[in-house]
């Protein structure tokens, strides 16, 4: 079943909680933004073509190369320098990157007891910071030179925070107590 179809059963429930009774004022997942940044880059430019190459892989798209907006002497950083990529999903591969994330990823994290519920910003979105991109399935061990890590970013219509975090737990999101 999709999680589409899990978010209409259960938007009534979602509702209740809410306290809402318009189901267009219900809050949805608009968007899920996966980005890395690479530090690594400024020695040497290859490693952000494998960082690349990696999310792509994880995400099922093609990321776009960020660029540095300031100059910065002590990171030997120069303005337009390429340092991270970043992937913006939405409709059917949201879902689908959200089902792998939750059933097949977050169940292979090492001591993992839930996701802290402290990453909301104050409107309504949630960012996660996975340390290890080898939890994914997609991919190979064996051609990891080193680990790094990537922000999930859930961009939802919710208003406040308690909103967002209601939705995300009706899509599945397993938060710690």
């Amino acid at each position: 079943m999709s999680y589409e179809a899990i978010y209409k059963q259960k938007s009534a429930d979602l509702a209740k909680e809410l306290g809402i009774k318009n189901p267009m004022r219900l809050p949805r997942l608009s968007k899920i933004v996966v980005s890395s940044c690479v530090k690594d880059v400024t020695q040497d430019s290859k490693v952000l073509d494998k960082v690349a190459e990696e999310v792509g892989v994880i995400t099922g798209q093609k990321p776009l190369i960020t660029k540095a907006k300031k100059s910065i002497a002590n990171f030997k950083l120069r303005e337009g320098m390429s340092i991270g990529c970043k992937v913006t999903l939405r409709r059917k591969m949201m879902y689908e990157f959200l089902n792998r994330l939750v059933n097949l990823s977050m169940p292979r994290m090492r001591d993992f007891h839930g996701i802290p519920s402290k990453g909301f910003d104050g409107r309504g979105n949630y960012t996660l910071g996975v340390t290890e991109q080898i939890i994914f399935p997609e991919i190979n061990f064996d051609k990891i030179d080193k680990v790094r890590g990537m922000n999930v970013t859930f961009v939802t219509t919710a208003r406040t925070d308690q909103e967002a975090k209601a939705l995300l737990k009706v899509l599945g999101m397993p938060f710690s107590a």
